[in-house]
């Protein structure tokens, strides 16, 4: 195996799987590095799936990427022959003028998306598990679900290697250093060289880019599996994901599918701002509460026993969009993280965006929320 490459990935989940596919699929010659396993359980893409929606609340420019995302899902999925994108439906749901609803709505009328919008009442004669305030508008779009998210780093990776990618785990980088000639990379094994270096790595962005390393915030995140009391009413045929905003907090959600229990997330969950090499605190009595208070009140026939409780990483920027861009003063180095806890449904497409920018030096797709100089005073 040679030591040069076309590119190198640094950082091997959800984001570096996809670059590395995109990229051997246009044949060029790539080299994923991974500090841990392919995939791992000590980052943000762990847990067994992620949520996918295309009402997209954050800002309507997120609209057409999610649309290529779910293209570029289901070639992933006619590739390997495996059922990664799971629809169910989606509902955002808050106050009529809470951002939640009323940005969803946006994303809907200004896109043309299908949609309907559901009263509470609305929404708990259709889909018994909710049982938000009367007040409450949910938005329904038909195309919501989750993705694998495991499996999909997985997939990513084999069809990558298919096509001659090589791909290393459990090989941290040390260091890395540009010249003239190129680009290399210093690792716990070797020294390779390329001509352009990917940065992928979430929240170990900031200890290898001077210029991210003020603006990540890396969060330690909490996710619940709880036994539903009526279990009919949360498969994903009866039960669609939920994004909700209630007093308690910014919640998220899924059906029962692939680990018993019906999971349950809180966005931002303590505001626990953590050291990625550090090992992350076991999730305890508390962190379940906090979850548990939002099912009694708003999904309570969801609440039976606790099944599991399991942490992963949130990398927040300070306006909690991405960062997807090349640094000032070489193009050659391509970042795109962190994703502030809603980036694993884009995976798809920004692998696309990177290897874009890797081989064209510009792409198709709208970039320009994700720019690295809006943070310039």
């Amino acid at each position: 195996m040679s030591n040069r490459y076309d590119a190198i990935v640094v950082g091997v989940g959800g984001m570096g799987s996809a670059t590395a596919w995109q990229l051997a699929r246009r044949g060029k010659t790539v080299l994923g590095l991974e500090q841990f396993d392919i995939p791992h359980a000590s980052g943000s893409s762990h847990g067994i799936n992620r949520i996918i929606r295309l009402a997209y609340y954050e800002d309507p420019s997120y609209v057409p990427l999610l649309k290529r995302a779910y293209e570029l899902w289901r070639e992933l999925e006619a590739a390997c022959g495996e059922h990664l994108l799971h629809i169910t439906g989606s509902v955002d749901a808050s106050e009529p003028d809470g951002i939640v609803f009323s940005g969803a709505l946006e994303s809907c009328q200004l896109h043309g998306l299908s949609h309907e919008v559901l009263t509470s009442a609305e929404l708990s004669t259709r889909f018994p598990g909710y049982r938000l305030p009367e007040n409450y508008l949910a938005l329904y779009q038909e195309d919501g679900g989750f993705l694998l998210s495991e499996r999909c780093i997985v997939r990513h990776a084999e069809e990558a290697m298919k096509l001659g990618a090589e791909l290393h785990g459990r090989e941290a980088v040390l260091g890395w250093a540009s010249s003239e000639n190129g680009l290399s990379v210093r690792t716990t094994r070797g020294v390779y060289q390329t001509e352009k270096l990917i940065f992928t790595a979430g929240a170990w962005m900031g200890e290898m880019l001077d210029e991210l390393r003020p603006l990540l915030r890396p969060e330690r995140q909490v996710l619940a599996w709880l036994q539903p009391i009526e279990p009919a009413l949360f498969t994903p045929e009866t039960f669609p994901v939920f994004n909700l905003t209630v007093p308690e907090g910014r919640y998220y959600g899924f059906p029962v599918y692939g680990n018993p229990g019906f999971k349950i997330g809180r966005y931002h969950h303590l505001d626990e701002q953590i050291d990625p090499a550090e090992p992350l605190r076991a999730p305890d009595q508390a962190d379940e509460e906090i979850l548990r208070a939002f099912v009694s009140r708003y999904t309570p026939l969801a609440n039976g026993p606790a099944l599991s409780l399991r942490t992963c990483i949130f990398t927040n920027s300070p306006d909690e969009h991405f960062i997807i861009d090349t640094l000032p003063d070489d193009d050659r180095i391509i970042l795109a993280s962190p994703c502030s806890g809603h980036g694993y449904k884009f995976c798809s497409v920004i692998g696309e965006i990177l290897a874009d920018l890797a081989i064209d030096g510009s792409t198709r797709h709208d970039i320009s929320l994700f720019s690295l100089d809006r943070f310039e005073a």
